[in-house]
């Protein structure tokens, strides 16, 4: 029998690509529910589609015009109750969680709670609340497994083995639109010029977040409570060619390394059929034609973001929370041509300084903590 797929953020990259390894695959994955936003041509392709039983989308509006369109044949709900709906849908088995931000928080732990199995690409939701979402799988048997490409990477270095056996992880960033680039360059920097990724395609918001360096710090957030390593044991390489998508050193220093092409339908697909492999028709892997595989250190002078993230993550409590909803924030002041690329990061800096962070923050609190932090990071981005 096809395993069944809801997909939370059907119509952004991740949840596009997650379709496509659907579509690839038919008899193995059937697409039983989707939740989108607002982008109703795309929802209404994807309908007609994969014939979901169950769609969600962000306005009465938009769900009046999917009732009309597709009449008794459809259940269609909306917003946050539509996204829990999704989320819990009773006929799915594994639920993929691509919507972008904090908003992804909730549906997940709904998901959990339902006993679903999460193929996880909304990293806010660990970097926000992963003391509560890792010990609420673990009671309910939910399986959490990544779609980043660097922490599937891990994933796959690691099976079969011991954790004690783990020395450190070594997370690969591209280094984003901005690698190369000087302070000043980067002062001057356009929303195009950040939103020119070299290697993936993505959505805007983590694509500004790639050129920052501040999805690298999500990530090693992220991989502090996926695979329960201090933030001492976790580090990050510039890898300008995406190939080498992360890296386990072992105890005995022996090293593993997971190589692709820059294609987010491989660790979409592994996560789906996980602990299976499927035939995939992408494109192979060419070492001939890459020719070199590069690496340093990343410049924490001229991307102070990472380290932010380190702070925080090491900070714990509901700091890692706060500086989430303050990026999230001011990438969209930044998005919206409000203010400037470097603002991003001083934006974070004073938002972190006025925070004293709650030890164990409940999911009220992570809520409120967030709620407070986009509201200063809008302030601050008007200063």
């Amino acid at each position: 029998m096809p395993k069944k797929l809801a997909i939370l953020g059907s119509t952004g990259s991740i949840g596009t690509q997650t379709l496509d390894v659907a579509a690839a695959h038919p008899d193995e994955f059937e697409v039983a529910a989707l939740a989108a936003g607002s982008n109703l041509p795309v929802m209404i392709q994807q309908i007609e589609k994969f014939r979901p039983a169950l769609v969600s989308v962000a306005t009465p509006s938009l769900a009046a015009e999917l009732k009309e369109r597709f009449g008794g044949t459809l259940q269609v709900e909306v917003g946050e109750a539509g996204l829990h709906a999704v989320a819990t849908y009773s006929e799915a088995e594994i639920v993929v969680t691509a919507v972008v931000g904090a908003m992804g928080l909730r549906p997940t732990i709904a998901a959990i709670e339902a006993g679903k199995d999460i193929a996880l690409a909304n990293k806010e939701t660990l970097v926000a609340a992963g003391h509560l979402v890792t010990d609420l799988a673990a009671r309910h048997g939910s399986r959490i497994l990544p779609v980043d490409s660097e922490h599937s990477a891990i994933f796959q270095c690691i099976h079969g083995t011991n954790q004690k056996d783990v020395a450190k992880i070594l997370l690969t960033a591209s280094g984003g639109a901005f690698r190369d680039k000087s302070r000043k360059e980067m002062a001057a920097a356009s929303r195009a010029d950040a939103l020119a990724h070299p290697n993936w395609s993505m959505g805007a918001k983590i694509t500004i977040d790639s050129a920052t360096l501040m999805n690298k710090g999500l990530e090693v957030i992220e991989a502090h409570w996926l695979f329960g390593l201090p933030y001492e044991q976790i580090e990050v390489l510039i890898h300008p060619q995406s190939i080498i998508h992360s890296m386990v050193e072992f105890r005995d220093r022996s090293v593993l390394a997971q190589l692709g092409t820059p294609d987010m339908r491989i660790p979409i697909q592994y996560a789906l059929s996980y602990p299976n492999r499927l035939e995939s028709s992408w494109p192979s892997l060419d070492l001939l034609s890459v020719g070199t595989l590069t690496f340093r250190k990343p410049d924490l002078v001229r991307f102070p973001i990472l380290g932010l993230a380190y702070e925080a993550g090491k900070a714990g409590g509901s700091m890692p929370a706060v500086l989430n909803a303050a990026n999230e924030a001011a990438v969209d002041l930044f998005l919206r041509e409000k203010i400037g690329f470097l603002d991003i990061e001083r934006i974070l800096m004073q938002v972190m300084e006025q925070h004293t962070s709650i030890h164990h923050p409940t999911l009220d609190d992570i809520a409120a903590v967030d709620q407070w932090a986009r509201e200063a990071a809008r302030r601050l981005g008007k200063s």
